[in-house]
């Protein structure tokens, strides 16, 4: 799967040089990174559902991990946003085009997405 992401990066970039449409490549960006997360805590998270227990929701790790790192996923989108060249470090993200800042960041978020629901 994850051959076929980079293969359908590959293609949307090209795609943008060509036409310079930058919204479906940059979606895909900031997007796939936090599938791929989903996708790494999702064995756990099926093994946690099986056990009959409350469920609780874990605040900080939201706050602490969660939203830094999806703001940091969701800065390739920012420039096409009424704000988004106005935010903090949103300039210097998006003028270094660190990729793999952007990526970790998502693949963090992803995997607290479901890694914040505890029992």
């Amino acid at each position: 799967m994850i051959f076929f992401g980079a293969k359908y990066q590959f293609y949307l970039g090209e795609e943008a040089s060509q036409t310079f449409e930058m919204i479906p490549y940059l979606i895909f960006v900031t997007i796939f990174p936090i599938l791929i997360g989903m996708l790494l805590r999702l064995p756990k998270l099926i093994i946690e559902v099986k056990d009959k227990k409350r469920w609780t929701f874990d605040w900080l790790k939201l706050v602490a991990i969660g939203i830094p790192a999806l703001y940091i996923a969701l800065l390739p989108v920012m420039p096409f946003t009424l704000a988004g060249t106005r935010l903090l470090f949103a300039k210097e993200v998006m003028l270094t085009d660190n990729t793999t800042l952007i990526t970790t960041a998502g693949i963090v978020f992803g995997y607290v997405l479901l890694d914040i629901l505890k029992k």
